[in-house]
C-alpha cells in the first residue's frame, strides 16, 4: 500500500511543546537535549506539516528580557519565512512556573491573577503578530487537591472575568482572535474547573463575549475522563463552538498519555476521522480548521524518533482518512446504514408545520403505534460496527 504523503493542504500542525518535550517526567530526567524552535519549524515543513503553534515560553524562555525576546522573535518568524508555515494559533503557559502553583486566572492571590492576565494579553500580542486566528487557554492550575481552600463559585466569577477580560481586550485592539478552552478532568491538579467538554459550553453560555469563545477539546483529556471523544466533538460542533481540536492516542482512563494520534483507541480515532471529513452537510467536512496534533514522542526515543513520530500522527490520519472515505462510499455500508434506519433520525420528529396539539390528535403515534413490533425489529449495528472494522483493517 502506497504511503499517503502530508500536504500543507491536510493543514496538519503541531505545538513547538510536542515535538520540542525532552521527556522529562515526574520520575525521571529529560532524554533528549533541548530542540530549537527554528530546527522545529524546518524539520516540520519538510515533513509536510501546515503550521506550528507554540506557547509563550516555548519559543521566548521565562524571564528573558526584551532585547532578548525581540531576537527569539525575529528568527522564528525568519524560520516561517523561510518555511511558508504559518501559527493558526497561539496559547500561554499559566502552569510551569511556580507563580502559578496555586491557580491563574482562578489564583487565590489577586496579584497572581493580574499577573496572569497581563502574561496573556503580551502573548495575544505577538500571536496577532504573527497572524493567528485563534487562541487556546488550557487552564492546567485552575483547580484544587483541597475544596476547603478555594471559594468554589467564586473561582468560576474570576474565571469568568479573566475570559472577559481577554475577549474585550482583543477586540479593542482589533486582533480578531477567537478563543478556545481546552477542557480537562485532572493532571497536574488533582482536580481542574471546567473538566470536560459539558462543563466548559455551560459555562462558555455565562460570557459577555460568548460568540468569540469555543473550545479546543483534546483527545485525551476527554477520555481520561471515560468519555466519548467523537461525541463530544460533535456537540461542539452542533453549538458551533469546535473552533479548535486537539488529537492523540489515549488507552482509557490514566495519566494523559499523549500518544501518537491513533496509537491508542483507533476505533474511536476512525469515529473521530469520519466525524471531522464526512460529517458534514451533505457528507462534506464537519470542521474546516487545522488538524492539530498536542502529542508527546516517546520518553524511549532519540531524536529521530521524535520526528519519525510526527509523520506517524499525519500518516495515521491520511490512512484513517481514506479507510472512513472507503467506508461512506461503500454500498452495502449505505444498505447497512439505511436498514440500521440511521438517515430516518434526520427527519424531524414532528412535521412541518405540526404541533403537540396535532400530536396528541394522531392516534397512529401512539395508541394504533405497534410497540411490540418496534420493539422486534433488528437494530443492525454489529454489522455496521463489523463493516467499520473491516475498512479500518483494510479488509474491504
Amino acid at each position: 500500500m502506497t504511503a499517503p504523503q502530508p500536504t500543507k493542504d491536510d493543514r496538519f500542525t503541531f505545538g513547538l511543546w510536542t515535538v520540542g518535550w525532552q521527556a522529562r517526567d515526574p520520575f525521571g530526567d529529560a532524554t533528549r537535549p533541548a530542540l530549537d524552535p527554528v530546527e522545529s519549524v524546518h524539520r516540520l515543513a519538510e515533513l509536510g506539516a501546515h503550521g506550528v503553534t507554540f506557547h509563550d515560553d516555548d519559543l521566548i524562555p521565562f524571564g528573558s528580557d526584551d532585547d532578548q525576546r525581540t531576537k527569539h522573535v525575529e528568527r522564528f518568524k525568519a524560520a516561517l519565512e523561510e518555511t511558508g508555515l504559518v501559527v493558526p494559533m497561539a496559547t500561554t503557559n499559566l502552569f510551569t512556573h511556580p507563580v502559578f502553583k496555586e491557580g491563574a486566572l482562578t489564583a487565590n492571590d489577586r496579584g497572581v491573577r493580574r499577573y496572569a492576565l497581563r502574561k496573556v494579553m503580551r502573548n495575544m500580542d505577538l500571536a496577532a503578530e504573527l497572524g493567528a486566528r485563534t487562541y487556546v487557554l488550557w487552564g492546567g492550575r485552575e483547580g484544587a487537591e483541597v475544596d476547603s481552600a478555594k471559594d468554589l463559585r467564586a473561582a468560576l466569577d474570576r474565571y469568568r472575568e479573566g475570559i472577559d477580560t481577554l475577549a474585550r481586550y482583543s477586540e479593542d485592539r482589533g486582533y480578531g482572535l477567537r478563543f478556545a478552552l481546552e477542557p480537562k478532568p485532572n493532571e497536574p491538579r488533582g482536580d481542574i474547573f471546567l473538566p470536560t467538554i459539558g462543563h466548559a459550553l455551560a459555562f462558555i453560555a455565562t460570557l459577555e463575549h460568548a460568540d468569540l469563545v469555543g473550545l479546543n477539546p483534546e483527545v485525551g483529556h476527554e477520555q481520561m475522563a471515560g468519555l466519548n471523544f467523537t461525541h463530544g466533538i460533535a456537540q461542539a460542533l452542533w453549538q458551533g463552538k469546535l473552533f479548535h481540536i486537539d488529537l492523540n492516542g489515549q488507552h482509557g482512563i490514566k495519566y494523559d498519555q499523549d500518544l501518537v494520534f491513533g496509537h491508542g483507541d483507533l476505533l474511536s480515532a476512525f469515529a473521530t476521522v469520519d466525524l471531522l471529513e464526512h460529517g458534514g452537510p451533505g457528507g462534506g467536512p464537519a470542521y474546516d480548521g487545522p488538524r492539530h496534533f498536542d502529542y508527546k514522542p516517546l520518553r524511549t526515543e532519540d531524536a529521530d524518533g521524535v520526528w519519525a513520530s510526527a509523520a506517524a500522527n499525519m500518516r495515521t490520519y491520511l490512512l484513517l482518512k481514506e479507510r472512513a472515505a472507503a467506508f461512506r462510499a461503500d454500498p452495502e455500508v449505505q444498505e447497512a446504514l439505511a436498514a440500521a434506519q440511521v438517515p430516518e433520525l434526520a427527519q424531524p420528529t414532528l412535521a412541518d408545520g405540526e404541533t403537540h396539539a396535532d400530536l396528541l390528535a394522531d392516534p397512529s403515534a401512539f395508541e394504533e403505534f405497534d410497540a411490540e413490533a418496534a420493539g422486534a425489529r433488528p437494530g443492525g449495528q454489529v454489522r455496521l460496527s463489523q463493516l467499520a472494522v473491516e475498512h479500518l483493517l483494510g479488509a474491504r
